[in-house]
């Protein structure tokens, strides 16, 4: 079982780096705030992946925390590009 955690975490960090090419090489805005949403989303599930290897709960508020700032940054960041067209 611990060989597929390990592939877990070594798919999520081939996504990661991937993700950090569309950061950095993103032509629009939108595209950078993606990426960021989707490397705090990986960390996530990275956080989640690390709780089940060690079976052990107590990093499980920091995942619920995490979410929910992701959450509120994903709806931030829609609003501020509906109110900007330009960043479209």
């Amino acid at each position: 079982m611990t060989h597929l955690y390990g592939a877990t975490l070594g798919v999520l960090t081939v996504a990661g780096l991937l993700t950090l090419v569309r950061l950095v090489r993103g032509p629009r805005a939108v595209d950078r705030i993606m990426a960021l949403d989707v490397i705090v989303t990986m960390i996530i599930a990275g956080t989640a992946v690390g709780v089940t290897l060690r079976d052990d709960g107590t990093a499980l508020p920091v995942l619920v925390v995490l979410a929910l700032l992701a959450f509120i940054g994903s709806v931030t960041a829609a609003h501020l590009v509906e109110k900007r067209k330009g960043m479209r």
